[in-house]
């Protein structure tokens, strides 16, 4: 599922608040497809009542996704006597990569009497044109800019995942007061009582490396061309004859076997590949690790609004010392001190980054982890962000 709903939700059920959420019945975000019968299947999930909408199945980012996001965006309207049937929403929200929700989230909203927030977790199509190079005239880009530009004037409140988002958003149509920086957040209680470390493999090749005394700098998720992982790869290759130090990359995607054949013909000995591991095993493989590296591609445009990923919250929720290879309007690792910030897409400086840490006491890169803990417990636990949303909407 898309966690950020399900955790927000769930907080705000444990409130007193009554929760549905619409959502497709197929989304490449999904790690296991819901079960559904005819157009609209309802579930409830931990207190947490679901829609899901039954949508176009597709592959890749072709039109099968575009028809999948009208179809949904469509079947909104629809729905609003299911919704009713329930109770009469106080407060719509329209979160989704696209934006042509929006329509759909607003004529509910206008049918129930209901406020309408609007959530941007990316700035469409300003991520199309700026990092896939599709022209900004080009049809569906003009759609899609019709809607974006249609949800920051209609809606009453405007959540942003990227802090610095709002000038962009004021220059779409926006009123300043809309605006509101609510980030992706951690679910503590997945890290009080997480599973295990991963399966046997995980566990003999992370068990190898300590017996050698070595410690490790890990990498844990997608392996895209977004994550520039060619970076770290180039790093190892540099440290491997001077540092007792082994390079662990977890997770699937579509840069992995390129990234594999690279460090086997390059003859590299400290890097493992290993295969993802259940979301509920993330805690105890971080905590295994020495050191966490996260990187993405240069980006002088988008990344200017600032980035909220997943990563790096469980990256700080782990504890441990990280090495934060992005350039962003945004840097919560040099903010609270719990790693060390480099260029992206420079080995060089990346490798430097990691012999400073590996020299540094361990008391030291201990503390450097907890702050980054704190910070996130302070910022990111879904317990506050869900009353800062309550706040946004009671402002």
């Amino acid at each position: 599922m898309e966690y950020r709903h399900f955790y927000l939700s769930r907080e705000w059920t444990r409130l007193g608040h009554r929760i549905c959420i619409a959502a497709a019945s197929q989304s490449h975000l999904h790690s296991r497809k819901p079960k559904t019968s005819g157009t609209i299947t309802e579930e409830e999930i931990e207190g947490v009542r679901y829609f899901w909408l039954k949508s176009p199945k597709y592959d890749g980012n072709g039109i099968g996704r575009v028809l999948n996001m009208l179809v949904f965006s469509l079947m909104l309207m629809p729905l609003k006597s299911r919704i009713l049937g329930h109770f009469r929403p106080d407060l719509v929200i329209a979160s989704c990569p696209h934006p042509f929700v929006i329509y759909g989230a607003r004529g509910i909203a206008r049918a129930t009497g209901a406020g309408l927030f609007f959530e941007a977790r990316d700035l469409w199509p300003l991520t199309l044109t700026d990092l896939g190079g599709i022209s900004p005239r080009h049809p569906f880009i003009i759609m899609m800019q019709m809607a974006e530009d249609f949800a920051y004037r209609v809606s009453d409140r405007v959540i942003s995942l990227m802090p610095k988002a709002c000038g962009y958003m004021k220059k779409h149509g926006m009123a300043g007061s809309k605006f509101a920086y609510i980030p992706n957040g951690i679910n503590v209680e997945e890290w009080d009582e997480s599973g295990p470390i991963g399966e046997l493999e995980h566990i003999r090749a992370l068990s190898r490396i300590k017996e050698q005394g070595k410690l490790i700098v890990g990498f844990a998720g997608s392996h895209g061309f977004g994550n520039a992982l060619d970076t770290l790869i180039d790093a190892a290759a540099s440290l491997q004859k001077s540092l007792p130090v082994d390079f662990v990359l977890v997770g699937q995607g579509p840069e992995k076997e390129r990234l594999h054949m690279k460090a086997l013909n390059s003859g590299l000995r400290n890097v493992t590949f290993l295969p993802p591991v259940p979301k509920s095993s993330v805690p105890k493989l971080l905590a295994s690790m020495d050191i966490l590296y996260i990187g993405l591609k240069k980006n002088k445009g988008l990344h200017a609004f600032g980035i909220s990923p997943n990563k790096l919250i469980d990256y700080m929720m782990a504890g441990k010392p990280i090495i934060h290879a992005v350039n962003a309007g945004n840097d919560m690792v040099s903010e609270c001190g719990c790693g060390i910030t480099v260029a992206p897409e420079n080995p060089k400086e990346s490798a430097e980054a990691i012999i400073k840490l590996i020299n540094m006491p361990a008391a030291e890169r201990a503390a450097m982890g907890s702050r980054g803990k704190k910070y996130v417990l302070e910022n990111h636990d879904y317990r506050v962000l869900a009353k800062r949303y309550l706040e946004a909407f009671a402002g």
